[in-house]
């Protein structure tokens, strides 16, 4: 996605910082707690007390004892006001001067404006440094049983019917020959589902009909029509470049007949749903998804029929929906009655069962300059640096209250903390997500690159992911196009004019995702993953 977004200016604004403060324990993670300053309790100790010894009191006692009492409450009284006038006097510049304790597990306020009464950057960073141990300790866990492949393709057996367990021969994309009913010649591509929400792809079907038929195998009487799978998937992470990616490998000749980047199929669409906060549409079948691919198959199947080089035969497919690594949120709403804590099953259960040989390419960046650029690309009004770091404050707040009462993976895999959530802090916590990748796929099977690298050295990261992909090099003439078209997806001019996050916002999420970022480094074996220098 954004380019810009890596080589961004440093923070030339004045610095604020605010205090992190702990989450208490609850089912309900939107919830707030609300706590005083003071604490009125009735009692009735005193005047049990007095009633007891009124007999031995003198008059002048009881009236010695009763000044000691107004003169104790005016005292109170100033100093009361004292300290309020000294909040109010330093509201921009000290903060309280009654400053909460260090960092523990207690209930407190939860700030309702970006007008938060501000702390040092010290006692900010200190506080964040005992999350991180929390985090540091619950980091080192068993990895995930992977589900029985019965299982698996219990879920969904017309899924596992459609597409066969293995592949044409001979042929570099995983594609198989499926049979074409004339049935469907009048309405071929007109109830595909992605056709209604994607003109360029209803532009491209519309295409693929006029010469469809003379595409089609013919064996024993009967039609087949070319069916393909992706070859590669980038499946991650959102605002880490992926598009640009997508767009600069459709330049390449073998790949070039890709028609839809993102489908976000595996997540999302078979299950129903598009955005998960409008609910519910309908299934869109593995039949639509299979569509998407058929430009590739059409002309795969050129190459097969001799209807052109034989290098028809080496094209492969792809798709980078930037939800494949992380969203496993549609088990939650489809068996919300479970009391898994944890989906059962991820998208990568499926992807491996189907292709246990698919190559995965993930992107990631500084999650850091992540964060703010997720927020400031999905949000769309009231952005400041200011209302940033305080939706920082209130996820990790609410990330820190989850680890509590779950384990870390559970927290991550959470979505009703992720819903809660003001910022997708969870989607920077890249080793949670890549750990149970490859649990299924051999670490040879994926290919992590940083946004960083993409960015400072564009011909050399691409050359990467071609050998990935044993393509082959692009000539000159192609090499010079790659590298001279502009960027996809980048910052938009008014969040550029925003500036950059506070240095208070960065200082603790770099805190907080130093665990994560260590394990992630130690995991690829490259101390570039540390994000260190950034």
């Amino acid at each position: 996605m954004s380019l810009s977004d890596c080589r961004y200016g440093s923070n030339t604004q004045t610095e604020h910082s605010y205090s992190l403060r702990s989450l208490p324990m609850a089912e309900n993670y939107e919830k707030r707690l609300v706590s005083t300053l003071f604490e009125f309790r009735h009692t009735n100790v005193t005047e049990n007390l007095e009633a007891k010894w009124v007999p031995l009191l003198s008059r002048t006692n009881l009236q010695s004892i009763s000044k000691v009492k107004v003169v104790s409450f005016l005292m109170g009284l100033t100093m009361t006001f004292l300290i309020m006038a000294s909040y109010i006097l330093t509201w921009d510049r000290k903060g309280l001067l009654l400053t909460p304790l260090p960092y523990q597990l207690r209930p407190v306020v939860m700030p309702t404006s970006t007008a938060a009464p501000e702390m040092s950057s010290e006692k900010n960073l200190g506080d964040i440094k005992l999350l991180v141990k929390i985090i540091s300790s619950k980091l080192e866990y068993s990895p995930r049983k992977v589900p029985d492949e019965e299982d698996i393709v219990g879920t969904d057996s017309h899924l596992f019917s459609v597409i066969p367990r293995h592949f044409l021969r001979g042929i570099k994309s995983p594609c198989w020959y499926e049979e074409f009913s004339s049935e469907l010649s009048t309405d071929l591509y007109r109830r595909n589902l992605f056709t209604l929400r994607s003109k360029s792809f209803k532009t491209v079907c519309d295409h693929l009909r006029t010469n469809f038929h003379q595409r089609l195998h013919y064996r024993g009487g009967k039609q087949f029509r070319l069916r393909c799978l992706p070859f590669f998937y980038i499946i991650g992470q959102p605002k880490c470049g992926t598009t640009d990616l997508f767009h600069r490998l459709l330049l390449h000749p073998k790949i070039k007949f890709n028609t839809m980047k993102e489908p976000h199929w595996w997540t999302r669409k078979r299950f129903g749903y598009i955005r998960f906060k409008d609910g519910f549409q309908e299934n869109f079948p593995v039949e639509d998804y299979l569509d998407l691919f058929d430009l590739a198959a059409q002309n795969i199947q050129d190459g097969i029929s001799g209807n052109s080089s034989g290098g028809h035969r080496t094209l492969i497919t792809g798709e980078a929906s930037a939800s494949t690594m992380w969203d496993n949120q549609a088990w939650s709403y489809l068996h919300g009655d479970r009391e898994e804590t944890q989906p059962p099953f991820l998208a990568q259960d499926f992807i491996h069962t189907l292709q246990p040989g698919a190559k995965i390419i993930i992107m990631l960046r500084d999650p850091v300059e992540r964060l703010y650029s997720d927020y400031l690309y999905f949000k769309m009004a009231n952005k400041s640096a200011e209302d940033f770091h305080q939706k920082v404050l209130d996820s990790v707040q609410l990330f820190q209250s989850c680890l509590y009462e779950r384990s870390l993976r559970s927290c991550v895999y959470n979505t009703s903390l992720s819903n809660a959530m003001p910022v997708r802090l969870n989607l920077g916590m890249y080793i949670i997500f890549l750990l149970d990748w490859l649990t299924v796929f051999d670490r040879e099977q994926i290919l992590v690159l940083r946004l960083e690298d993409y960015a400072e050295n564009l011909k050399g990261t691409i050359n990467k992911v071609f050998d990935f992909l044993s393509v082959g090099p692009l000539s000159e003439q192609v090499e010079a196009t790659l590298t001279k078209r502009p960027m996809s997806n980048t910052r938009r001019a008014a969040d550029k004019n925003l500036g950059p996050m506070l240095p208070a916002s960065r200082d603790l999420l770099r805190e907080f995702h130093q665990p994560f970022n260590h394990k992630l480094a130690s995991v690829l074996d490259n101390k570039d993953f540390l994000w260190s220098n950034n």
